[in-house]
């Protein structure tokens, strides 16, 4: 199945997994599971871990995979799917998991693997005691369906005798749970008197996206440090300093990120639009450098095509996307100033001394250099490596692109709709390259109502550094590649996390 269709399936589709009181599991999109999960495990596992991904269908994900066989697996499969299960386990609201856990009774899925998972959560949760309090009866059913009814009262009997680590209840439970020493209180506490009105626990212990803490009030400066030195960059603030801390900020950003081999084409809007003014200047401009600038750092091939020529002509979105498909790029209109090329940050230096250079048409840039995100100090109070009134670098070689992105506001004031038009007649002639349009914002409720210049176009909005971690699985889900890099980014993931470790 395809990586992107499955990944938009995990964004947009929120019904939750519900459980009636007769006992039938609300799953509409069993079907849907089943077939992702079928044609590749791994994949199907991992693609949960993506940011973005609804809680419902994580659940649904956990469901999947603890209630089918994994004998057939490779023993690799099988421990990326151990880590995978655990860290959903702990990821997403205790309440979801009791819903997934009384699912899989309702099944009857009775797997070593899903015996595991069960006793994983109910013994080795941090937070197990509370959880029971609140819980207790749904955490009981789902405990003696992992063990089994007579095994698992049987237990409890021996654990209310005082039997706390007899080779029976060694064999029989203590060798699922990582902390033996607590694993017959958790018991006990399953099979004795409850108390009405706890409440229930409502945040996952180890969520799978932190919680984002925002300024009440957004600004240029607070959208990602990324963004906020590159604005301070355009303001002509000191290079050196900028230089050295945008180096640091671009590095952290993508250290646990591996590469993507395909070819990308990056269409950026330059244009006056995206430079803003007033109390937004730059803020637009910036975040997509900031993209650009990780974009850089993580593709092989990145091959950059500016349209809006440093905020001196209109944008013209379509004949950008038109040369980005080029393997040679050139300006299809002869305006000197509606494609330029560039390296690095671009051709700031004229723009941060207050005037505009003249840009050379049509070139496009190369792969970037190992560590050359960041360019050396340019005349003027710029950062970047490219000399004024050109751009650097040659064209990435191979070819045409895996794939063309498109970062711009949405306003499109050369041929309103060209785009649109472009991009639905492409595919008529036989242009198969994905084009995915990638809208900046202020904020993540700005009004789109005038500002999507191919509403066919797939689209995802970003305003802020964080958004970066959501939207680079949805670009490369888009190419031959991609499903590599996802696998190996969630992969990476899972191997920082101490709730992804094997007991």
């Amino acid at each position: 199945m395809n990586t992107a269709e499955i990944l938009r399936h995990f964004r947009t589709h929120g019904a939750p997994l519900t459980l009636s009181r007769a006992g039938a599991v609300a799953w509409d999109d069993a079907e849907f599971h089943h077939a992702a999960y079928i044609s590749d495990p791994q994949e199907y596992a991992l693609l949960a871990l993506v940011p973005g991904v609804r809680d419902a269908q994580r659940a649904r994900v956990l469901l999947q995979t603890l209630s089918v066989s994994r004998t057939e697996l490779p023993a690799e499969t099988r421990a990326i799917l151990d880590k995978a299960t655990r860290a959903l386990l702990f990821g997403i609201a205790p309440n979801t998991v009791v819903t997934v856990l009384l699912a899989l009774r309702r099944l009857r899925a009775n797997h070593k693997h899903t015996t595991r998972a069960v006793l994983t959560f109910v013994l080795d949760h941090p937070d197990a005691e509370l959880l029971i309090a609140a819980r207790r009866p749904s955490l009981r059913d789902a405990f003696e369906h992992a063990l089994g009814k007579a095994t698992a009262r049987g237990l409890a009997r021996r654990i209310a005798e005082g039997d706390t680590d007899s080779p029976e209840l060694r064999r029989k439970l203590l060798r699922y749970t990582t902390n033996p020493a607590t694993a017959p209180a958790r018991v006990a506490q399953l099979y004795a008197p409850g108390t009405h009105g706890i409440p229930t626990l409502a945040d996952p212990v180890a969520p799978l996206e932190p919680p984002r803490t925002r300024e009440p009030i957004v600004s240029v400066t607070n959208r990602g440090d990324i963004a906020a030195t590159l604005v301070h960059v355009y303001r002509g603030g000191p290079v050196a300093e900028l230089r050295s801390a945008l180096a640091g900020y671009v590095a952290a950003a993508t250290r646990d990120l591996p590469r993507v081999s395909a070819r990308v084409a990056l269409v950026l809007d330059t244009s006056e639009s995206m430079r803003g003014y007033g109390d937004r200047e730059w803020a637009l401009l910036s975040q997509a450098e900031a993209l650009r600038l990780v974009l850089g750092e993580i593709c092989d091939h990145l091959t950059v095509i500016e349209a809006g020529a440093a905020q001196t002509a209109p944008t013209d979105l379509a004949t950008g996307v038109l040369n980005a498909l080029d393997t040679g790029p050139r300006s299809a209109t002869g305006d000197p100033g509606a494609q330029t090329a560039r390296d690095d940050f671009g051709d700031r230096e004229g723009v941060a001394a207050g005037v505009v250079p003249t840009a050379t048409p049509g070139r496009a840039v190369g792969p970037a250099a190992p560590g050359g995100a960041v360019g050396s100090a340019a005349p003027g109070g710029a950062v970047g490596s490219a000399a004024p009134g050109g751009a650097g670098g040659p064209v990435a070689p191979g070819g045409a692109p895996d794939l063309v992105v498109v970062v711009t506001d949405g306003y499109e004031n050369r041929l309103p709709g060209d785009l649109a038009r472009v991009a639905a007649t492409l595919p008529r002639i036989g242009v198969e390259t994905p084009i995915l349009l990638c809208l900046a914002t202020f904020t993540a409720s700005d009004n789109r109502g005038l500002r999507d210049p191919a509403p066919g176009l797939p689209h995802q909005i970003f305003w802020h550094q964080d958004d970066f971690g959501a939207l680079l699985p949805w670009l490369f889900a888009h190419t031959a590649s991609g499903r590599d890099w996802i696998a190996a980014a969630a992969t990476r993931f899972l191997d920082r996390r101490l709730e992804g470790a094997t007991s």
